[in-house]
């Protein structure tokens, strides 16, 4: 935009003749512009990226690393419309960054849409099983895949039955009477999935033997069953709490081809190269549009170093010289409930690293003493371990800016008690983020992550997960990836269609912002923010801040890792999460923070009933604001989670405010402060459509600082067992009369009106009045999957839209009744939805050829069992 506004004024001063220069001068400056504009297209090559001969996207790249030191301002990559198939990453690096106030911007082409895909697309179907309708194509040999997408529509991997009967629990797996599994092809290529409470577990099989009984035996990877059944991880905080569902039990059992025959689910027969597909009603195999992912990964913009996390004290690299004791199974909030200490004035500890920087992990106590810092035998620092309470891996040691190689530090005792040493985090690069990069108008869509297929899904909580291996804290990777960023924008894009996450601004991303985007139909989670195992820092430099996540639409993410959220925050400072719409979530809709009771003091854990002495240390989130949301129809497939969910402590004063927070679908608690949450400062939101849920539970002493007042509930129903809590019962409203400060708080969440011609009932253009329930997940064909009914005659729904038409989409059955429909102001007629058999989105009532301009449409229970309420379509 800079560019084009600056190339405006220019052309206007021409025009005027006031040229300030000669002639020459005039048209040196205008070519030193448009060289700033560099083309490219799919098709692009060649290194003129010019107009009329675009080039690749990776050659722009080049030339704007050329560009941007003499560059008047912006350097702007234009892509144009088409779709860019990637097989690996588009990658920037520190070198590809942009100045600060003139970034490089990649940005679509006037009227265009650039499509960065990761798939490839597969033709050449042909019908193989009449019966089941089962088609199949070639596919490239070597290809692997979770996904594929028809027609811009998500297909399921073929899956069984739901909460299958007769299995029972094994050493190794699952047993069950039914001998058919036994004459499953490649059954190592099956995976069976367990729901159970918030945590979704994926295990492959390893066998389907016949059982000694005559059934099927299914045994499971063994490594995987160890993480979800035998061992599953459980370092406590500040990794995760004391819940641990296991893999006792199957939801459902997935991707073999005996699974095939409903319509919309697949199967890849990897060795054989050949792709299954059962059509869904209106396709056509000839012509669809069929993407199978292959990429893992579109965008990859990662500055130095990367991800940051520590090692144990334990690590080959250090040596101990002098007195030094070894305690294990501390289990006092330790890296790995271990730490190295010694008594002697005198003692060191010496670690040889390779990198640009390093930081020990200590303890604080009454008990420590001071010790001197040395890096390749000179001192830097004296430092002291001595405070007035334990806490746990603390930052006692911080070095970084050393030139990248190899160092020592040693660390040598000298006074006090004792000198702890808990763990080490190398720095391996100079700190040098990624920055001043832009992304505007593109679309980056088809991606897919296969590590499930061999390793399986260990889950945590919220898409965060166990390394199989070194089980220790991983996330889904995303689509679009920012590791060490700082001023990186993505503004009007599109994420959709994804095996993996949609956006991540990982490894201590600062300063940057997701706006006005849409991220839709993700397997993992929407956007995310920060990381769960940098709780420790102190250095600014090495901290996730200042990030903005605001005005954008996330909806249905979780479509295949169902704990997976709409947004995620870790640990961070200063990021905001504004007037975003999330909806359709199988979990919470957005997660904030990490830690559980980390944060909280050992008098407040022993009071929730936790071990003495406990786990406590510190963490540096805060500041943190979640402003203007709306959040709605959530916890479709799992429990105890809700739309805005806070975990953890918070350092500093925290805002939570002007929410509006709807349609839980089951276990839920709609504003759920849980455990270990501090110093939020919870006012002005509106609670509606909860269904039974708490409008806010503060269930346990470790939640503690929180103030909580003037909120909006239709339910006053809520639990507050925190400490040093300020707490307000929320104005309770019934039948949807919202007073004129909650109407206020409605009309202003979310991003404003969602484009599209589309409204769902969820919708906060539609005000229900009277006695209204919703009701999400109900798999009989609804918009979105979720409704909302009443009753009760003279309940009522209102939309006011803009446009010349509109259509109401309910659902015909026979407990539906009349309806009395009412158009700016006036009766119009009233019509029946009432028929033999259920039909699902329905057009009932239907007007068109309104004059331009904003219009109120009121539908009034007037008779039957129900009033239902699916959605609106908009002319």
């Amino acid at each position: 935009m800079r560019t084009i506004v600056a190339a405006c004024l220019a052309a206007a001063v021409a025009c005027l003749g006031f040229t300030g220069g000669p002639p020459e001068a005039v048209a040196a400056d205008a070519s030193a512009h448009a060289a700033d504009t560099l083309h490219v297209a799919p098709d692009g090559r060649g290194s003129a990226c010019s107009d009329r001969n675009p080039c690749s996207l990776e050659t722009a790249r080049d030339r704007a690393r050329s560009l941007v030191p003499q560059a008047p301002g912006d350097v702007v990559v234009e892509l144009d419309g088409g779709t860019y198939r990637l097989t690996a990453p588009f990658r920037l690096g520190v070198q590809n960054s942009g100045r600060p106030g003139h970034p490089v911007v990649y940005r679509a082409a006037a009227g265009q849409t650039p499509v960065l895909s990761g798939a490839t697309r597969i033709t050449g179907f042909a019908r193989v099983d009449a019966a089941k309708n089962i088609y199949r194509a070639k596919v490239p040999a070597g290809i692997t895949s979770r996904e594929l997408f028809v027609d811009g529509k998500r297909a399921d991997r073929a899956r069984g039955t739901r909460n299958p009967s007769g299995f029972s629990v094994t050493a190794t797996g699952f047993t069950t009477a039914d001998a058919s599994y036994t004459a499953w092809t490649n059954p190592a290529q099956a995976e069976v999935v367990h729901n159970s409470g918030w945590k979704q577990m994926r295990c492959p099989l390893a066998s389907i033997t016949r059982s000694a009984h005559g059934g099927s035996d299914l045994t499971v990877d063994p490594g995987c069953w160890n993480n979800n059944h035998n061992a599953v991880p459980n370092p406590s905080f500040p990794f995760n709490g004391a819940g641990l569902p296991s893999m006792d039990g199957i939801t459902w059992l997935e991707n073999a081809y005996q699974l095939l025959g409903t319509p919309g689910q697949f199967y890849l027969d990897e060795g054989a190269g050949h792709l299954y597909y059962v059509p869904r009603a209106g396709e056509n195999l000839a012509t669809a549009d069929v993407e199978l992912p292959v990429a893992p990964e579109l965008v990859d913009a990662s500055g130095t170093p990367g991800h940051l996390a520590p090692v144990n004290d334990t690590d080959w690299r250090a040596t101990y010289t002098g007195n030094w004791g070894y305690s294990g199974g501390r289990h006092l909030g330790d890296l790995n409930a271990d730490v190295h200490y010694t008594a002697g004035n005198g003692d060191a500890v010496s670690y040889t690293f390779t990198g640009a920087g390093i930081q020990v992990l200590s303890e604080t106590n009454s008990d420590e003493g001071t010790a001197d810092a040395y890096i390749d035998g000179k001192k830097v620092s004296t430092v002291s371990g001595d405070g007035p309470e334990r806490l746990a891996q603390q930052v006692m040691v911080s070095v970084t800016g050393l030139p990248k190689g190899k160092h020592t530090l040693r660390l040598v005792k000298t006074g006090g008690s004792y000198l702890l040493v808990d763990g080490f985090t190398v720095i391996p690069d100079v700190v040098a983020p990624v920055h001043d990069i832009v992304f505007s108008g593109l679309t980056f869509a088809y991606t897919t992550w296969n590590a499930p297929s061999a390793e399986g899904y260990v889950d945590n909580q919220a898409g965060v997960l166990w390394d199989p291996a070194t089980r220790t804290p991983i996330r889904i990777p995303a689509a679009v990836q920012v590791h060490r960023g700082k001023r990186i924008s993505f503004s009007g894009d599109v994420v959709q269609h994804t095996g993996t996450s949609g956006i991540d601004l990982a490894d201590q991303t600062q300063d940057s912002t997701i706006e006005d985007s849409s991220v839709t139909d993700t397997s993992g989670s929407g956007v995310l923010v920060g990381e769960v195992d940098d709780y420790y820092q102190t250095d600014a430099a090495l901290m996730t801040s200042g990030n903005t996540v605001s005005g954008n639409t996330v909806r249905f993410p979780g479509q295949e890792y169902q704990d997976a959220v709409g947004v995620w925050v870790g640990h961070s400072r200063a990021t905001t999460v504004s007037h975003n719409d999330v909806g359709y979530t199988p979990y919470s809709g957005m997660s904030i923070g990490w830690g559980w009771g980390w944060a909280s003091n050992c008098t407040l854990q022993a009071k929730q009933g936790l071990p003495d002495p406990c786990l406590h240390g510190t963490t540096y989130a805060g500041g943190n604001k979640i402003l203007g949301n709306h959040v709605h129809s959530v916890m479709g497939a799992l429990f105890d989670g809700g739309p805005i969910y806070t975990l953890g402590g918070q350092s500093a004063p925290s805002e939570f405010a002007g929410n509006v927070l709807s349609e839980c679908i089951d276990g839920c608690n709609m504003i759920y402060h849980d455990e270990g949450s501090s110093m939020w400062n919870t006012h002005d939101n509106v609670v509606r459509f909860a269904n039974g849920s708490l409008w806010t539970n503060l269930w346990t002493p470790s939640i503690h600082d929180d103030s909580i007042h003037d909120n909006y509930s239709d339910t006053a129903s809520y639990n507050n067992s925190g400490t040093d809590i300020t707490f307000e019962q929320a104005t309770v409203v019934t039948d949807g009369n919202w007073p004129p400060a909650a109407r206020a708080i409605i009309d202003a969440a979310g991003p404003g009106t969602l484009p599209g011609r589309t409204v769902d009932d969820d919708d906060l253009r539609i005000s229900y009045t009277g006695s209204w329930s919703s009701s999400g997940s109900r798999s009989y064909g609804d918009l979105d999957n979720g409704v909302h009914y009443a009753q009760h005659d003279g309940a009522a729904a209102t939309i006011t839209f803009t446009g010349t038409g509109i259509s109401f989409l309910t659902e015909t059955n026979s407990d539906e009744g009349d309806i009395a429909v009412t158009l700016d102001g006036h009766s119009k007629e009233t019509v029946s939805a009432n028929t033999p058999q259920r039909h699902a989105q329905q057009s009932v009532y239907t007007v068109s050829n309104l004059p331009a301009g904003t219009h109120t449409l009121t539908l009034t229970k007037a008779g039957g069992d129900y009033l239902l309420v699916d959605g609106f379509t908009l002319d």
